[in-house]
């Protein structure tokens, strides 16, 4: 009989080997393992936390090590580096001369610490292109603008506009409001007219919502919001008296419809594109090195995104909720501009689009995974929390600032049409989730109380 020891590799304690008997025997039963965790209860903080954005390391060994050199950490050299700048800068004679504005050399370099510090101590983010780096810094910027709301926040209007003349001392003048619905015969004249700068930032805009919400019928919902949400508020803003053509030609239709669909091809090429990644070192020939260069650009893998709205309530509320966020990031602009006298082409406004963009694509991706993958992503994602906080401050400055300016009432078809948007809204997971859910609840009563008779 041959025997069956632990050092034979190609069996295992119980199995037999080729001439024994012991199939006759029965084995012994394994002990049931121990509940939990190494024998203890599973608690909240005992969950999976293996994703990188819910793990406070730098590095991680499962990031893109193709370029090497990029994923080192070089905290100390870096620390090093800052404090020799910033030495060099506060002290030498022919930087801060007598007479000249410190205080803004002063906020400056404060700025560039902080950012800093936020990219070597900050969190990873969802994206590893071109460098997590990026993504940190990204972070530490919507989290200074985030503080300085909160600061105008306590401020009133006037102290506001004044404190704003200290960045740009063309500002704190008041600025005629522009409306663009003053001819609208529908003319060829007319549409040439209207067309400028504006329908290609319409254009760029969606292109980057597009590759935001990675979702057609998302994009679309929102485009047609956003311009409902236009006629709702025109009398409160003149830059939203639009004619009917500009609203769903121009905009919707040619614009929107242009910057979603380069969008939604952008994601779709990424979606089905091989990724197959190797390091500079390995790469042969030097345009082969300098088109890998460029993809670090590109990104490491990609997500599809399918919302799923209408499976169940959560996935419902999500799309509502996110759908209403997106509201507010697109019209808080035209406030703020309005409120603190701004010029739409203001480096300031587009400041705030682009790092709105920026923000919003590590964002959108925490949401996603922590509402699809919730035993991975255990809590929302920084972006996630960060964003919401800086979009419900910005609409607590606008309330807050335009009390006494906007004293024109809301229409009587506006308050109707959001009075059936809101029930539909209401009635739709009342009828789709709600009741179900309370038929299978009074099945499942009615089942146990017939055994319990029967008992």
């Amino acid at each position: 009989m041959a025997l069956v020891t632990p050092e034979d590799p190609n069996n295992s304690p119980i199995s037999p080997g080729e001439d024994s008997d012991s199939m006759l025997s029965h084995p012994e039963p394994e002990p049931e393992p121990a509940p939990g965790l190494h024998g203890m209860p599973v608690r909240w903080y005992d969950a999976d936390r293996t994703e990188p954005y819910t793990k406070i390391e730098p590095f991680q060994e499962t990031m893109d090590t193709s370029v090497e050199f990029f994923f080192r950490p070089l905290t100390l050299t870096a620390l090093a580096l800052a404090l020799s700048t910033l030495a060099y800068v506060a002290t030498t004679q022919g930087v801060l001369e007598e007479g000249r504005d410190k205080r803004r050399i002063g906020v400056y370099a404060s700025t560039v610490s902080f950012l800093l510090f936020s990219m070597i101590q900050f969190r990873d983010g969802p994206f590893i292109r071109p460098h997590p780096s990026f993504w940190r810094i990204v972070l530490g910027i919507n989290l200074l603008y985030e503080l300085a709301l909160v600061f105008l926040l306590f401020q009133d209007i006037d102290s506001a506009r004044k404190l704003l003349t200290y960045i740009d001392p063309n500002l704190g003048r008041a600025l005629p409001e522009k409306s663009y619905g003053e001819n609208c015969s529908f003319t060829a004249q007319n549409i040439i007219n209207a067309l400028d700068i504006f329908c290609v930032a319409h254009a760029l805009g969606w292109f980057g919502k597009a590759l935001i919400l990675r979702d057609y019928w998302f994009c679309w919902i929102l485009s047609i919001a956003f311009e409902f949400a236009e006629y709702s508020l025109q009398h409160q803003l003149l830059n939203f008296q639009e004619c009917w053509w500009d609203h769903w030609i121009l905009d919707v239709l040619i614009c929107n419809w242009l910057g979603t669909y380069l969008g939604m091809k952008t994601c779709q090429y990424f979606e089905v594109k091989h990724y197959e990644w190797r390091g500079i070192r390995q790469t042969r020939g030097l345009r082969s090195k300098a088109k890998r260069a460029m993809q670090q650009f590109s990104p490491h893998d990609f997500t599809a995104f399918k919302w799923a709205g209408s499976t169940d309530f959560l996935h419902y509320i999500t799309v509502v909720v996110l759908l209403a966020v997106f509201l507010a990031a697109e019209l808080n602009p035209f406030y703020l501009k309005s409120l603190l006298w701004m010029e739409p082409d203001h480096p300031i406004i587009i400041g705030r689009l682009a790092g709105i963009f920026l923000c919003g694509l590590p964002a959108v991706r925490e949401l996603y995974q922590y509402i699809n993958d919730p035993r991975k992503a255990i809590r929302m994602g920084q972006h996630t929390w960060l964003l919401l906080a800086t979009i419900c401050t910005e609409l607590l400055a606008i309330r807050k600032w335009s009390r006494g300016m906007f004293t024109d009432p809301f229409p009587f078809y506006v308050k109707l049409g959001w009075t059936i948007g809101g029930t539909v809204l209401t009635a739709y997971p009342i009828v789709c989730f709600g009741i179900p859910t309370a038929r299978k609840y009074i099945r499942r009563q009615q089942k146990r109380n017939g055994k319990r008779k029967a008992d």
